[in-house]
């Protein structure tokens, strides 16, 4: 049975990390979005899986955005109940450390097991499934937006395609009219492509990043532009080359993102350690950051309103940077496992506790000569 003070100090909290984790979310989604949006334009996917390849993104990258978003929410709220002096009564009235900490760890219990889910099974099945998601759709015409009886503009500026019909899958076409723009040099001029078929199929390169397009049974053209010598010419098999797959960036293409954590603790490479030492240190760090913030908010009415929590920002990057030293010094094999994580988390905590008991230490009262005073 939670307490009315409980209550009242949870509510404080989840107002301000919803309020936080929304306003960082949409900050994350409109730059991911706009590496989505540039992905399509490169003809890295089609953009019928635009907006399922960006939820999926924002799923996987929610274990980093969560901790930061519970530290400021808890920051901001404890902030405010010691501006307006709500905290220094509280404390008058005997409430110590264990009574603040009891709101606190409700709140972020239920959240550090989420972010754990997350970092340890739901991020990595999110960026299979993108990875997934792509590749079908760079396979499959229908996905790209292709349909029968209508002009489609294939993407990555690869030209205008028409076809009569296709199968229900998209893996055969029928009837296909393929026109596409042929850059000028020095010694040729510019032109225009035409290539016509009977049939059709399109596939990707074995490296992934080509997209190809098989024709057979048709004629193509070549038209320079101002000049009368056009070229034609029938063929039995013609394989054109659409735009090429853009590779995605180095955080989506590595493959021990999307590696599942059994797949990483089977592994012997220092790749995989780094990994799952990075998974189980994710939920972690953000129970550390919650004890943190509890002696991090705590100010007097007349302190500046961002100043405390410009410190907590600066405390959070050097605790994040000092987390990414010691992946890189297992991914280097210099550690063989997450020891130094472990050490960083357990000095952060040591440390945080020792603000907290300093702050609520009962201070000795001060002796005084008065009474010798009097008597002389």
């Amino acid at each position: 049975m939670l307490r009315i003070l409980d209550r009242y100090f949870l509510r404080q909290l989840i107002q301000s990390a919803a309020a936080t984790t929304t306003v960082l979310l949409v900050i994350f989604t409109g730059g991911t979005f706009a590496r989505v949006l540039q992905q399509v334009a490169n003809g890295s996917f089609p953009a019928s899986v635009m907006f399922q390849v960006l939820g999926l993104r924002i799923v996987e990258a929610l274990p980093g955005l969560l901790p930061m978003a519970l530290f400021l929410g808890v920051l901001v709220a404890l902030g405010k109940l010691w501006r307006e002096s709500e905290m220094h009564v509280l404390a008058a009235a005997g409430m110590g450390p264990a009574g603040l900490l009891r709101p606190v760890f409700l709140l972020g219990v239920p959240s550090v097991l989420l972010i754990a889910l997350i970092s340890l099974w739901l991020g990595p099945l999110s960026n299979r499934t993108a990875n997934q998601l792509v590749a079908e759709a760079n396979r499959s015409v229908i996905a790209a937006g292709l349909e029968a009886g209508r002009f489609t503009q294939l993407p990555g500026s690869g030209g205008v395609i028409f076809v009569a019909g296709m199968n229900h899958q998209g893996t055969r076409l029928d009837q296909v009219f393929l026109s596409s723009n042929k850059p000028g040099d020095a010694t040729h001029p510019a032109g225009i492509k035409l290539i016509t078929a009977r049939r059709g199929a399109l596939y990707s390169g074995s490296d992934g990043h080509g997209r190809y397009l098989s024709l057979s049974d048709g004629w193509q053209y070549q038209i320079p532009l101002g000049h009368p010598n056009w070229r034609r010419m029938r063929y039995q098999r013609n394989d054109v080359a659409l735009s090429a797959v853009q590779p995605h960036d180095e955080t989506t293409s590595n493959p021990l993102n999307r590696a599942s954590t059994l797949e990483l603790m089977g592994s012997k490479d220092a790749g995989a350690r780094a990994e799952l030492a990075w998974r189980l240190a994710v939920p972690i760090t953000a129970l550390v950051l919650l004890v943190l913030a509890v002696p991090l908010a705590r100010q007097s009415p007349r302190e500046p309103r961002y100043g405390r929590l410009l410190i907590a920002v600066l405390a959070y990057l050097l605790y994040f940077l000092l987390l990414s030293l010691a992946r890189a010094l297992i991914e280097r094999g210099s550690v063989s496992n997450g020891a130094p994580m472990w050490a960083l988390h357990l000095i952060v905590t040591l440390l945080a506790v020792w603000m907290l008991r300093r702050q609520y230490r009962v201070g000795r009262p001060q002796s005084t000569d008065m009474g010798d005073t009097a008597a002389a």
